[in-house]
């Protein structure tokens, strides 16, 4: 039996828990309360091959295509090979999906060629999901940790043993740990329209990367194209447009026809990209979700929360289109793994959209991410069953690295730190926006990491109260938009979710990940054994 602490409480570290929970000591460790995560807010759904006209290999294409030729296949065909049996273990939960007579009700969404996307309550299908793992962890009695956030790694000879963790109860506590799995979400709080909760700040991954792991993939933040242009950025499902929802410029005319021939169910970078384009050309102004052929009742039948939430904010979408614009919505990057969850430092595990998998490549399939959460957790798991209490002994990155020096200044860069302005998360948010957002060029880049080195670690920590939540937040959102602006500085490209307006085109020589690490004088050094090659190109060597 082995000490596995798993840090995050959506689907994919909820299933990495319970699974966990039948050979080993669990704790469970979350920043807000038991539930709270990305995967609570999903309205759109589960992608799987469920259906017996659907196959297999239709559901990699279809991943492969997405991810605009930065997938690895491998990883794509474990995620589609087995998410059928992780769909089947979280009915067994208790996930109630919605059924059309005898079988499963079929969803469409952007960029499948088959209805394979499964709901349930509708438009909620994660907070199905997170109710019934919530309910299955705590009838396991696995102990849960809530509002504490994780520090840092606690490392000895480059190996993680525990975690440093701080609550505004308990004040700093390490806990050791032979086995450690990330779980902590994405990096929509590095924006400040996003659809993600407040806990999307990228802890876990600045982390891993404070640690010595390699990241990877970090450049490519997808952008979901329609959500409200509410003060809270709530979602409007995919799955809207999938039952016949258009767009609409402010003259009322649809636009996305003229883009590409999927028109609303076009990739969702091309979506978003699509309606900032048409925002752009009416001065800034939001664009319209056109949903009225729908009518009222299929709208509160097949879409209670979306329709309950649009008419509380005044608006009846059944007879007036709605305003929607792109909102940061989730992380392709993030630290990178092989196919078992493990990361470049021995004991430490990334699933879910803290991990780079390589399932997603350069833009995520939609209702993919569910299924990754719950079919890497598993592998995982199985990692570490069959390592017991040893942990994995990883390597080091090779190849194609972006190195983030975490004491760099902008002097470095730009010759003076004066026009730097001083942090703040709006600061924050308004430089990544304009200049790391939708679309990126050189000028804005070499400006955004400028700024960004002239905020030291220590402004955005704010030593006069080094213990708040809001001070580590901003200290592992300051690491990583420089992370994401220095890959995306060298992607000198346009691919799935990354844009550059001064690189328009794909480079076909460009077709690998770029990975982020730091200096090596602040990383732990690696490990002994010899390494073997992993494919998105860091190194790990076996149990």
């Amino acid at each position: 039996m082995a000490r596995v602490l798993v840090v995050g409480s959506g689907i994919a570290g909820l299933v990495a828990a319970i699974r966990a929970s039948e050979r080993h000591e669990v704790v469970v460790v979350t920043k807000d309360v038991l539930g709270q995560s990305n995967t609570r807010y999903a309205q759109g759904g589960i992608a799987g091959v469920m259906f017996e006209d659907d196959r297999v290999e239709d559901h990699v294409r279809d991943t492969l295509l997405a991810g605009a030729g930065l997938c690895d296949e491998a990883a794509v065909r474990v995620l589609c090979t087995e998410g059928p049996e992780r769909i089947r273990e979280l009915i067994a939960f208790g996930v109630a999906f919605d059924r059309d007579g005898e079988q499963f009700a079929k969803g469409l969404e952007a960029a499948h060629s088959y209805p394979r996307v499964l709901h349930a309550g509708g438009d909620a299908t994660g907070a199905a999901i997170e109710t019934a793992l919530v309910r299955t962890l705590g009838a396991r009695g696995v102990p849960v940790l809530e509002h504490t956030v994780l520090l840092d790694l606690d490392l000895r000879d480059g190996v993680a043993v525990g975690a440093h963790l701080w609550s505004a109860e308990r004040g700093h506590v390490t806990l050791p740990a032979d086995h450690i799995v990330l779980a902590t979400g994405g990096v929509g709080q590095l924006y400040p329209f996003t659809t993600n909760p407040s806990v999307a700040t990228g802890d876990g991954a600045a982390v891993a990367l404070r640690a010595g792991a390699v990241l990877a993939d970090v450049e490519f933040v997808q952008f979901h194209p329609t959500a409200l242009t509410t003060r809270e950025r709530f979602l409007v499902s995919e799955a809207v447009r999938g039952e016949g929802a258009v767009l609409r410029d402010a003259a009322g005319q649809r636009f996305m026809q003229l883009l590409h021939p999927d028109a609303e169910l076009a990739p969702r970078d091309v979506v978003a990209r699509g309606i900032a384009q048409a925002m752009a050309a009416q001065g800034g102004r939001p664009v319209t979700l056109d949903a009225t052929a729908l009518g009222a009742e299929r709208l509160a039948e097949r879409f209670p929360g979306i329709d309950a939430h649009v008419r509380a904010s005044g608006v009846d979408w059944s007879t007036t289109p709605v305003e929607v614009a792109p909102a940061a919505h989730y992380w392709m990057g993030g630290v990178a793994t092989d196919l078992d969850g493990r990361t470049t430092v021995p004991g430490l595990y990334a699933i879910g959209e803290v991990a780079r998998t390589g399932v997603h490549g350069a833009n995520r399939l939609a209702s993919n991410s569910l299924l990754e959460g719950a079919v890497f957790a598993v592998r995982a798991v199985a990692a570490i069953d069959e390592c017991g209490s040893g942990g994995p002994v990883a390597g080091r990155p090779v190849l194609g690295s972006v190195t983030i020096d975490l004491e760099s200044t902008a002097t470095a860069l730009d010759g003076t730190t004066s026009a730097a302005p001083p942090f703040s998360r709006q600061a924050l948010h308004d430089l990544m926006w304009r200049h790391a957002g939708l679309v990126r060029n050189a000028s804005g880049l070499t400006e955004a990491q400028a700024t960004l080195a002239g905020w030291t670690m220590r402004s955005a920590a704010r030593p006069d109260e080094p213990d708040t939540l809001s001070a580590v937040e901003d200290r592992n959102l300051l690491l990583l938009a420089r992370a994401v602006v220095a890959a995306a500085l060298q992607r000198t490209e346009s691919r799935g979710a990354h844009a550059r307006d001064d690189h328009p085109a794909i480079d076909v020589a460009a077709a690998r990940p770029i990975s982020v690490t730091l200096a090596p004088a602040l990383a732990p050094p690696p490990s002994s054994p010899p390494p073997l090659p992993l494919l998105n190109g860091s190194v790990l060597s076996p149990c």
